[in-house]
């Protein structure tokens, strides 16, 4: 199975598909200034200490909510406006997800990666959106998709002449509330772009828990150290100080605090993958 050699830029020091992993993490949604500097600043440390790229990840808004009653943003204006601030402060690159083709451009004007959600993999009019915004735009993986599919949302964002584009897995849809991750879909997908993976949704329940999601972090460890053996590019890591009361996701965020030992197990995963993914049978 051959891999691309398409690499995705971000920065001039920030390349996917490069001899260095890159890291997307941050809290699932900007709550605030204060919690995004903080997460943003241990994690910029660790990346640093383990040998990854990072990339500042929080959503400024969160459209896909199993609730109407959720939490989904401070507003867009507020969370663009953290976003940028987080940015100038730690010097690092950031990602956050758009819905919507109207705010491609908008938000293109303060990230350097649009995330393209799950659910929204196939809408057209949404990745040519962001590919004619000619930043680098991550794809992550209908839990409905074969991963071979995945070819024809990267070539719709390719045909704006847009070449910066990545694919994301975050697991299958097994059954109600339960996502089951088939190894065999990063290599598939590798074949086309370069390839993260999204540990943190990998272990949501999706509904589980009545009106919000659940989730298993327990499963994390394994399923991150599987995914880093393939030999794939990144990884997209939610995270936060007290999961417990983060404003979404607070069930498959990683602690903030188990985040140092996390990475430097990543990391090793990822070498002894890297070591080995030319071995065929």
């Amino acid at each position: 199975m051959n891999r691309s050699t398409q690499k995705m830029k971000i920065t001039d020091d920030v390349i996917l598909g490069s001899d260095k992993p890159v890291l997307f993490a941050g809290p699932c949604a900007v709550e605030s200034y204060d919690i995004c500097i903080e997460i943003g600043s241990k994690v910029k440390s660790l990346a640093e200490k383990f040998g990854f790229s990072y990339v500042f990840k929080a959503s400024f808004d969160k459209a896909n909510r199993t609730s109407s009653g959720s939490f989904r943003s401070i507003g867009m204006d507020k969370s663009l406006e953290v976003l940028q601030r987080v940015g100038s402060a730690l010097d690092v690159p950031l990602v956050t997800d758009i819905h919507e083709s109207y705010q491609a451009a908008e938000v293109a004007e303060v990230v350097d990666v649009l995330q393209i959600p799950a659910f929204l993999c196939r809408q057209t009019d949404l990745l040519l959106a962001a590919g004619n915004t000619g930043k680098a735009v991550k794809i992550k993986r209908g839990q409905f998709m074969a991963p071979e599919d995945m070819q024809y949302a990267v070539s719709k964002v390719r045909s704006t002449g847009n070449d910066n584009v990545c694919l994301t897995e975050r697991g299958f849809s097994l059954g109600y509330h339960n996502l089951v991750v088939d190894m065999r879909g990063l290599p598939i997908m590798r074949q086309f772009s370069p390839v993260v993976f999204d540990i943190t949704h990998s272990v949501q329940q999706p509904g589980g828990q009545g009106g919000t999601s659940g989730g298993q972090r327990e499963f994390a460890p394994i399923l991150a150290r599987a995914a880093a053996a393939t030999g794939i590019d990144g990884f997209f890591i939610e995270t936060h100080p007290e999961p417990a009361k983060a404003l979404s996701d607070g069930p498959n965020l990683i602690p903030l605090d188990k985040m140092e030992g996390f990475l430097e197990m990543l990391k090793a995963s990822w070498e002894l993958g890297r070591k080995f993914q030319d071995f065929k049978v």
